[in-house]
């Protein structure tokens, strides 16, 4: 069992940052693969970020390319979402999931996932 906790979700202008973060307890981290996924208001939730369980390998959507970057650090269990030059349609509710990979790779699919956290609101101002 992985426990998951997302944090640093807030109101932030147009063109600001944030730095999210996952913070995971329980069986080892290092053996789970990691993604960060979205939901606003009236859609479904979405795929954002990836992170293979070494931290080699990421996957960012075509949508936040650019702009987010996820990294990981297995030794304080804590995975990172930075958002840089957020939009209004950024705007939802983040949240982290983990998946235990039996070899280093990315998944996108929420279906692939075992384990989520409860969210935190992100919400960019125009």
């Amino acid at each position: 069992q992985v426990q998951l906790v997302e944090s640093g979700g807030g109101l932030v202008q147009a063109g600001g940052s944030l730095r999210l973060s996952c913070v995971a307890s329980g069986r080892t981290f290092s053996n789970y693969a990691v993604g960060w996924f979205r939901q606003a208001p009236g859609k479904e939730r979405e795929f954002v970020a990836a992170i293979s369980w070494s931290g080699g390998t990421t996957r960012i959507a075509d949508s936040v390319k650019g702009r987010f970057t996820i990294t990981r650090d297995n030794a304080k269990n804590t995975v990172p979402l930075q958002m840089n030059s957020l939009k209004p349609e950024d705007t939802a509710v983040y949240y982290c999931a983990a998946k235990y990979a039996h070899y280093s790779g990315t998944y996108t699919s929420m279906k692939a996932y075992d384990y989520w956290g409860q969210g935190t609101q992100v919400t960019v101002s125009s």
